[in-house]
């Protein structure tokens, strides 16, 4: 790969709504197409526009001339100022068909061609989603780091308001080093009186719907096998959602707020409005609101007709084959939902991938018409012509209030299928010989009290440059403020005594809520439900007493907020090999800010649960493929090209049913877990980001 080959792919990611030929890179960097590439619009001012933007650049970079121009007729089912959902089957096939045009480009030189042709002719959204998962699948393509969605299509996360205020400092103050940062408004979508604000700050965090956004890219649902067909992909799209839900539930905890009702019923209203005040990039109009006791219909659009008593049909096959304990292919074959292979078939039927379910004609695509169904409830026959609310968008489906009551039904759908398995016993609890004596948790400064942590407010900021089309050439950055949840960094501290030969274990540290909105206590299942997982690690064990320390910075969940909210360009990356490693390829990952709950001002009580189990049963044989310099959020996210680090199923020990009647009872019964009273404090002040 040559560094002009690297930079143009970078370029892409930038101004997706400009034509191509404009300058990038903070005015710095343009394109050079052959004449083909331009599009009818410009095809007869290749010259004029070509010469404009090429003055007083530092760098030109040529583009190849493409050996087959492609057919790009499929794509124009969707168009140009359309909005684009990975959740209609119609947009997910178009992104499937490009996704495969782009991994058959024979060589880098011909994927950048190819992709630089692509762009001005299909729709942007479109082009980013494909382009990006390209991007993270190619082999040859492992250098290119994908810029967050955030700053791609900021209008998607950030009051519109913002960016008037933005172009404007833009255009006023040439030098960035002298522009002022934009202030993103707090609870901008609802006033008090609304119960469900109190959790916005969660909801409408930027990292986690770029979170969101960027797990949907590396596990598609279409597209070739070798991009889709991932190790326990199912699974891991039941996990990273369950424990969402748990955090989620959590956090309503923390506001004096009841755990969230699944929404498994679609003929009945929906009490929670939701008004997301947020603009669509393509075509400038605001996502379309949603009014409080709104009553779901079918769908009847030219792109989507969907019937509820058809979604009504999927779910009811769904629970039959759980109950049967199995489920049958198109031919009636029969496969057994076991323990192992189960939740991995159930989460690739119920999202549904239609490349993996195992009878997708049967089965349905329970999951992504749910979604459907609701982004459409305002308008489900397009007579007043408005495109989906955030409910049909991966980037904004996480703000909106229902999405945790959809989740909460399909999460409750994977929890019968582990609700009907044995529960754990100590054949897979126990590690003979491995006793964990003392855990605790504590913030770094020395006058701080174990086990107890601390969070509050902190304003950030995040570059929208890169994102603001057709706004000033605008050299340098333009930065936006915005005030998020943050935690005071801590360190685990756990003491483990090997009665034994040299072994290897694996540390699994989960929070558990110990009462409920009304101060009750919980039960060990609802606490089961509601484990947090924190921190997953391996450890060497010699025989004795063993300290061992770990930083919640380490997190095998989250990704450092510099990851979620990286600067775009060269000069913020960095320079040492594995930082830049690491700084390209892990986008994918639970926010760091948001590790812990909020707790409350009182103090909010976690049970901290660290158990250590053996690493001989833990383990998987990985394929001889180059190590990925990301692993820091693989219980999220997987490791790339690489099997689930974890022989364990996803959640374990708490994602079934325990053989004892409460936690205490649990760890007096096995040595190699341990748990401590916990307290989370919320102190409610801003404090400025260093």
């Amino acid at each position: 790969m040559t560094n002009t080959d690297l930079k143009a792919l970078e370029l892409l990611f930038q101004r997706p709504l400009e034509p191509v030929f404009t300058t990038r890179d903070s005015g710095k960097t343009v394109l050079e197409l052959p004449d083909s590439f331009y599009t009818d619009r410009y095809r007869n001012d290749t010259e004029t526009v070509g010469n404009r933007f090429s003055k007083d650049v530092d760098l030109k970079i040529p583009v190849q001339e493409l050996a087959t121009i492609p057919n790009l007729d499929f794509t124009k089912k969707l168009g140009p100022k359309h909005q684009f959902s990975l959740f209609n089957d119609r947009h997910r096939e178009i992104a499937s068909q490009l996704i495969t045009l782009f991994m058959g480009a024979p060589n880098l030189r011909q994927f950048v061609s190819l992709s630089v042709y692509t762009k001005d002719r299909v729709n942007p959204v479109l082009f980013q989603y494909a382009y990006a998962v390209a991007i993270a699948h190619r082999p040859d393509t492992r250098e290119v780091p994908i810029t967050n969605i955030s700053q791609v299509f900021p209008s998607n996360f950030v009051e519109p308001s913002v960016f008037r205020d933005a172009r404007q400092e833009a255009s006023v103050i040439g030098d960035s080093g002298e522009r002022v940062h934009v202030d993103i408004p707090r609870n901008y979508t609802a006033s008090d009186r609304e119960d469900e604000q109190r959790l916005a700050y969660f909801r409408e965090d930027i990292g986690v719907n770029s979170h969101h956004w960027h797990w949907h890219l590396v596990y598609p649902t279409t597209g070739p096998m070798e991009v889709v067909n991932k190790d326990r992909r199912g699974e891991l799209f039941y996990y990273m959602h369950h424990q969402i839900l748990a955090r989620y539930n959590v956090e309503r905890f923390c506001n004096n707020l009841k755990r969230v009702q699944p929404l498994n019923n679609l003929r009945v209203e929906i009490p929670e409005g939701y008004f997301p005040k947020i603009l669509s990039s393509v075509n400038n109009r605001t996502y379309p609101a949603r009014v409080s006791n709104q009553l779901l219909r079918d769908v009847d659009r030219e792109d989507a007709n969907i019937e509820i008593s058809e979604v009504e049909r999927w779910r009811d096959r769904v629970l039959a084959a759980i109950d049967q304990g199995y489920v049958e292919d198109a031919s009636g074959n029969r496969t057994q939902l076991d323990d192992v292979r189960g939740i991995d078939i159930l989460g690739n039927m119920i999202e549904a991938s239609p490349v993996l379910s195992i009878n997708n004609n049967f089965y349905g695509n329970l999951h992504n018409q749910g979604h459907n169904i609701i982004s459409f409830a305002h308008d489900p026959d397009a007579r007043h012509l408005e495109e989906f609310g955030v409910m049909g968008d991966v980037t904004t489906a996480m703000r909106d209030p229902v999405f945790y009551r959809w989740h909460g039904f399909i999460d409750s759908v994977f929890n019968k299928f582990k609700a009907r398995l044995e529960p754990y016993n100590a054949s897979h609890l126990n590690f003979d010989g491995v006793t964990v004596d003392y855990i605790e948790a504590k913030i770094g400064k020395s006058n701080t009290k174990a086990n107890t942590l601390l969070t509050y407010w902190q304003k950030s900021s995040a570059d929208l440059a890169a994102g603001l089309d057709f706004g000033p050439s605008a050299d340098g950055n333009i930065f936006a403020s915005f005030t998020h949840l943050q935690n005071a960094p801590f360190t685990y501290t756990f003491n483990v005594t090997n009665n034994g030969a040299k072994r290897t274990g694996t540390c699994r540290i989960f929070i558990c809520p110990k009462v409920d909105e009304r101060n009750q206590p919980l039960r060990l299942e609802d606490q089961r439900l509601l484990a947090i997982e924190m921190d997953k690690f391996t450890v060497d064990l010699v025989p004795g007493v063993n300290t061992i320390r770990r930083q919640s910075t380490e997190s095998s969940v989250a990704i450092p907020f510099e990851r979620s909210f990286r600067p775009v360009g060269a000069d913020y990356q960095p320079k040492a090999a594995d930082e830049l490693a690491r700084f390209r390829f892990c986008g994918c990952g639970w926010p760091q800010h948001l590790l812990l709950p909020k707790g409350n001002a009182q103090g909010m009580l976690f049970d901290l649960f660290v158990m250590i189990s053996d690493y001989t049963q833990d383990s998987v044989q990985q394929p001889n493929t180059p190590n990925d310099a990301c692993s820091t959020a693989y219980s999220f996210c997987g490791l790339k090209d690489k099997l689930y680090p974890d022989r364990r199923t996803m959640g374990f020990p708490f994602d079934r049913r325990l053989p004892n009647a409460n936690l205490t009872e649990l760890v007096g019964a096995f040595g190699n877990m341990a748990k401590t009273d916990l307290r989370i404090v919320f102190n409610d002040r801003v404090i400025d980001k260093a």
